[in-house]
């Protein structure tokens, strides 16, 4: 009897490990500068959303942290029992990832602090970490001059100038003239 006890506890055991070797990790990025967040699963980015995060006065804190607790149908105690639908708690303080219902703010700073998403992305997200665990997620929020947030924003403009670029030389080939006004 003792052995088959012990047989079950080295099965059990073994089942634990092989679990821990294949556990999701989730890395959710926020870029305050572009107001983007990508959120990758086993280092592949899977979504990049817009985001709101603190408006003037309401900063969000930059850093790495980790979820220490979710709520699925949260209510703001400072803000008015506000909706916080899907909210991932990432700092005592009481800054989390959450929906929110102002979509047309979504891609500007906005927010109390914490980190806006549609209500649709925030229930995915919530979904991944409630899947893969607190304890395999981790929350990057970047966007001060010396953290690399204006490194991607940098890039966003530098394509965008390229772009807008191309489109003017067109425009000005069919018009029969080149960037330098001369024919």
């Amino acid at each position: 009897m003792r052995v088959h006890l012990m047989l079950a506890a080295l099965v059990m055991g073994l089942f634990a490990l092989s679990g821990a070797a294949f556990a999701t990790t989730v890395h959710i990025t926020i870029n305050k500068v572009s107001q983007k967040m990508t959120v990758k699963v086993d280092g592949e980015t899977e979504y990049v959303w817009p985001v709101s995060t603190g408006a003037r006065g309401y900063e969000t804190p930059s850093g790495k942290y980790r979820p220490f607790r979710m709520e699925k149908d949260h209510f703001s105690k400072e803000w008015d029992d506000a909706p916080m639908p899907h909210s991932i708690f990432f700092t005592t303080r009481g800054h989390a990832i959450h929906g929110s219902f102002y979509v047309k703010s979504l891609g500007r700073r906005a927010s109390h602090g914490c980190v806006r998403l549609a209500p649709d992305n925030a229930a995915k997200l919530y979904g991944l970490v409630q899947k893969a665990g607190m304890q395999n997620t981790t929350v990057v929020l970047r966007g001060g001059f010396f953290d690399g947030g204006f490194a991607e924003f940098e890039k966003d403009v530098t394509t965008t100038t390229k772009k807008l670029q191309k489109k003017a030389k067109r425009r000005l080939f069919i018009l029969g003239r080149t960037l330098d006004n001369t024919d």
